[in-house]
């Protein structure tokens, strides 16, 4: 896989490397399903995505997917443990109003967990915080204060911790910034400072 891919998108690229071929997948958050997609077609993948907002859903299942309309915040109680190769949340963390429980049920439900969240410790987003006073605003954090659906914050070090805390194993850990790849590991205290996007695999 490249290092760069000129995309807003390049996660999905990382999480389509990651993903065995033929697994099921359970995609939580899935927005309009363009990643479910990805993975049914690339990987020969089967599964399931869930959204809570209606439009995101009607869009998916135009595509010819498998998705449903849910709040993933209310947990994965239709599905048995252990159903799902993977469960995915991507982009979608930072936005849950309970990501402890949310994470909780995706490794029960999935084998593995593929997490991926904006990292709040990033150099950029502490100087704009420290030098303007304002919440930053960039191409990974589009939004206004008042408008942002980012209502739990966390830094790459926060998730770390909670992993330890609940004794979540991390596999593999995959760490962004400016569009790229980096190519090697930084020590923690570096990567919370480096990294503008963290992508890991987790199971219990």
């Amino acid at each position: 896989m490249p290092d760069f891919i000129d995309s807003l998108h390049l996660n999905y690229a990382v999480i389509t490397d990651i993903i065995q071929e033929n697994s099921k997948i359970l995609d939580l958050g899935c927005g309009c399903g363009t990643l479910l997609k990805l993975l049914i077609d690339k990987k020969n993948c089967s599964g399931l995505g869930i959204d809570i907002n209606q439009n995101n859903v009607i869009e998916s299942i135009q595509k010819g997917l498998s998705v449903v309309q849910g709040d993933i915040d209310e947990g994965l109680k239709e599905f048995a443990d252990r159903e799902f190769d993977y469960v995915i949340l991507n982009q979608t963390l930072q936005s849950t109003e309970k990501p402890d429980f949310v994470i909780e049920e995706m490794l029960r439900a999935g084998k593995k967990g593929v997490v991926s969240f904006p990292n709040f410790g990033y150099w950029r987003v502490r100087f704009y915080l420290f030098f303007k006073g304002r919440m930053p605003k960039s191409k990974m954090l589009p939004f206004n204060w008042y408008d942002t659906p980012n209502i739990h914050l966390l830094t790459v070090e926060d998730f770390f911790d909670f992993c330890k805390e609940r004794d979540i194993t991390i596999t593999k850990s995959v760490y962004i910034k400016r569009g790229k790849i980096s190519k090697n590991p930084f020590n923690r205290i570096l990567t919370n400072l480096l990294c503008e996007e963290a992508l890991f695999v987790i199971e219990k």
